[in-house]
């Protein structure tokens, strides 16, 4: 696969997650983003998981719950409690900071240089998703601020451990992302209900809703942003996440009925520069994949004394 199929399939993975907004406001029940979460996570994980037939052995069950707990479990209620209590543009907008998170984050766990194209890159891309989603008119809720701020930090300490752990080289990146959606799911599983619940009414408009998210919003999105992960430099998907917002503000004016302004349009100019000149200059990397003696070698290493 060269390396513009690998970019584009990844880009697939925001772009799907730019519709949770919409979906969120206009077709899910609303005060339960735990068991939105979980509906989005644990039922396509564990047929994931059955279809690949494959589970973790040894030290991975321990890196594959910490991953979910990051990728999956903290990040999706955030990501449902930010897009109820703000409005769909603004709850995305926080994303912009993603790159950033990521960029610093990269160089100092993996040791990856931060060159100044893709730095300047990042700061572009965060400040054109802010003139893209805040206006006079944004409404800013602290708690909804916070959700989402919480949620692209977790997500983004995800992007790097995925990137240092890699994956067992006999396993696929269905069963993959399988295994984290599943992990995030049974971490949210208590938690749903014992804070909420499930919804006392849950029509057809929100069975579509958590379909959709369940399926292309996760396995799907998910199979491919993982694999982008392990097989780009990491800052290149980091700026591949700042297509969420824009499709979520694209939504917002071709579905809700908003209106771009001008400064909207030069913000929106700005992140998808900025997202293809970090495209570019981000030198693509061998992906992380465990061999077979590395796999033997932890193992030997975590067994029980």
């Amino acid at each position: 696969m060269n390396r513009l199929t690998l970019v584009l399939l990844t880009a697939l993975a925001p772009i799907a997650w730019g519709t949770t907004y919409l979906i969120t406001t206009e077709l899910l029940p609303p005060g339960h983003p735990l068991f939105a979460g979980l509906l989005r996570s644990l039922p396509a994980g564990l047929l994931a998981v059955l279809v690949s037939r494959r589970l973790p052995r040894g030290s991975w069950w321990g890196k594959v719950f910490a991953l979910g707990a990051l990728n999956i479990g903290a990040f999706f209620p955030l990501l449902f409690l930010a897009a109820e209590r703000l409005p769909g543009g603004v709850a995305a907008a926080v994303a912009g900071a993603q790159p950033l998170i990521v960029l610093v984050l990269g160089a100092l766990v993996l040791q990856e240089r931060i060159r100044p194209v893709t730095a300047a890159a990042a700061v572009v891309g965060a400040g054109g998703v802010a003139l893209v989603v805040l206006g006079p008119a944004a409404e800013l809720d602290f708690w909804g601020v916070l959700a989402a701020l919480g949620g692209v930090s977790a997500t983004g300490v995800g992007m790097i451990l995925t990137k240092r752990w890699g994956r067992p080289s006999d396993v696929g990146p269905i069963a993959y992302a399988g295994w984290q959606l599943s992990a995030g799911g049974l971490l949210l599983l208590p938690v749903t209900l014992a804070l909420e619940g499930v919804p006392a009414q849950i029509d057809a408009g929100a069975t579509l809703g958590y379909l959709w998210l369940g399926s292309v919003g996760g396995i799907v999105a998910y199979t491919l942003w993982f694999r982008g992960i392990q097989r780009l430099p990491v800052v290149a998907p980091g700026l591949l996440a700042l297509l969420s917002p824009v499709v979520a503000t694209a939504l917002g004016v071709l579905v809700a009925g908003e209106r771009f302004t001008t400064i909207q349009l030069v913000g929106i100019a700005l992140a998808l520069g900025a997202l293809v000149l970090g495209q570019l200059f981000a030198r693509p990397v061998p992906p992380r994949v465990r061999t077979p003696e590395e796999s033997s070698s932890t193992a030997a290493l975590t067994a029980p004394r």
